[in-house]
């Protein structure tokens, strides 16, 4: 598994087995292709799904054939071909630099590289990580986006002037009762759907990606992927995986489809259950993070719970999934101030994306309720619930918020902040009521697309999975609360 340090790198040769093995998926190529034939042998050994669709486009009838050889191959050696092939290419890499790289025998540290050197060590790292959270997420996000934002926008342009005003002009407008509450009622598309967009969504995700797009554009979340390396191969994963993570805290649908990224199936489907599971989206972030912004201890409690269920189950399924996490290599940016220009379009072209996705998606979650509320079905599917929410120690009323998290996620987020806004909930309640809901069922979106990443088995599998344990850990945190006596 060597090859000549002046040897293109089109000519690397892998391990025998390796190279058997792209032989006989490289006889059965026949179509035209962008890149040789050994090339998307080699895309094909690795699971690249972009590769694989070329090949059903280009082979016609005869795709099934390659896809077979492909899949016995794949059987045969598993992640041992992905990780052969990887190791070559270091290898070869290294042979480069180390014949034609050449630097000074001592230079000068900038302040960029000291800096970069403070967010990779674990010593200093994890506080650096710890002042990113509080200051970008808790502060800005939270605090900023979240109260005073939220609370200009929703309590007064919003209640106080234009939800009004659309009121009375639709009551007028429609003079039956039923049919106006479609628009305007409780669960109204303009009074439930829009305003949660709008005034409720918008300033918290607004924050958010502005948070997220400035400290990607410093080049931060490469040294944060180095930095939690050896935390993620305790998991299952590789630094690498902190792609897909980190994205999720965006969206996870989007997130779930980078999982693509990953080099083994076996990483794939941890880091896939694991979005699932416990990274809540940037709505339900800034909604969580606004909801606890007055309980601090509980926002720390919330962010420990989480994480600490994230390594858990992470630890377990790398332990009942058979392999070893692939190696790691990325490449490191310089730190640098970002860009205004870049994290506004990067920060305008994610806020398209999202209400695209989630505006049309709130409007028929309205509809359900609204129809849900006409029939009777609402009431019935609420007093199911109740039982649950008694369970968690939450009032009753609690049960609502859980129904619209079937919807998305962060509808039921959002159906909560306005809970809390009654003065509902004690701070207990609220954080069992926040951990139990960031770790629900996941949305809609981002269930269609696991089924479509990782089968329809495997997606129905994790839900079934998830539904309960959050239950259960919401349960067992209200019953801890209460044991030890703690009052947030």
């Amino acid at each position: 598994m060597s090859v000549s340090a002046t040897e293109p790198a089109s000519r690397l040769r892998y391990s025998p087995s390796v190279e058997a093995a792209l032989d006989r998926i490289e006889r059965e190529l026949e179509g035209a292709y962008r890149f040789n034939r050994r090339a998307m042998a080699i895309l094909l050994l690795q699971g690249d799904l972009d590769a694989d669709e070329a090949v059903a486009r280009s082979e016609g009838e005869r795709y099934e054939r390659v896809a077979a050889i492909v899949r016995a191959v794949r059987a045969e050696c598993g992640a041992a071909c992905e990780e052969a092939i990887g190791a070559a290419r270091r290898e070869a890499a290294a042979r480069l630099v180390e014949r034609f790289v050449r630097g000074p025998s001592s230079r000068h540290v900038s302040f960029q590289e000291r800096l970069s050197r403070i967010c990779t060590s674990p010593i200093t790292g994890v506080p650096v990580l710890v002042l990113v959270l509080w200051l970008g997420l808790y502060q800005f996000v939270g605090v900023f986006g979240g109260g005073t934002l939220v609370g200009w926008l929703e309590e007064g342009l919003f209640g106080q002037v234009v939800n009004p005003a659309v009121t009375a002009w639709v009551q007028r407008a429609v003079p039956w009762p039923w049919l106006s509450s479609l628009f305007v009622g409780e669960y109204g598309i303009w009074t439930l759907a829009v305003t949660y967009c709008v005034a409720l969504i918008f300033p918290i995700v607004g924050t958010f990606f502005l948070a997220f797009s400035a400290l990607e554009d410093s080049g931060y979340f490469p040294r944060l992927a180095l930095l939690v390396d050896r935390l993620f191969k305790a998991i299952g994963l590789s630094g690498k995986a902190v792609i897909p993570i980190v994205l999720g805290f965006g969206c996870d649908t989007m997130a779930t489809m980078v999982t693509r990224i990953l080099e083994t199936r076996r990483e794939r489907l941890i880091a896939t259950f694991l979005l699932s599971l416990a990274i809540p989206c940037s709505a339900q972030i800034g909604v969580m993070t606004a909801l606890l912004h007055d309980h601090p201890a509980a926002f720390w409690v919330w962010g420990g719970v989480v994480a600490g269920i994230l390594v858990l189950i992470g630890f377990l399924t790398s332990r009942l999934l058979p392999g070893e996490p692939s190696r790691f290599a990325m490449e490191m940016p310089p730190l640098r101030l970002p860009r205004l220009g870049n994290i506004l379009s990067k920060t305008v072209a994610r806020m398209q994306w999202y209400f695209l996705e989630v505006l049309p998606l709130f409007v028929v979650a309205s509809i359900i309720l609204w129809v849900g509320q006409l029939t009777g079905a609402f009431r019935w599917a609420l007093a199911g619930l109740v039982p649950v929410v008694r369970l968690l120690g939450l009032p009753d009323a609690a049960a609502e918020t859980f129904l619209f998290g079937f919807f998305r996620r962060d509808y039921g987020a959002a159906g909560l902040y306005r809970l809390e806004q009654t003065g509902a909930l004690t701070g207990n309640q609220l954080l069992v009521a926040v951990v139990t809901l960031t770790i629900f069922v996941p949305c809609i979106a981002q269930f269609l697309m696991t089924k479509k990443e990782r089968g329809t088995r495997a997606a129905i599998s994790m839900a079934a999975f998830i539904f309960p344990f959050a239950i259960l850990t919401g349960a067992v945190l209200n019953w801890t609360l209460h044991a030890l006596g703690v009052s947030l």
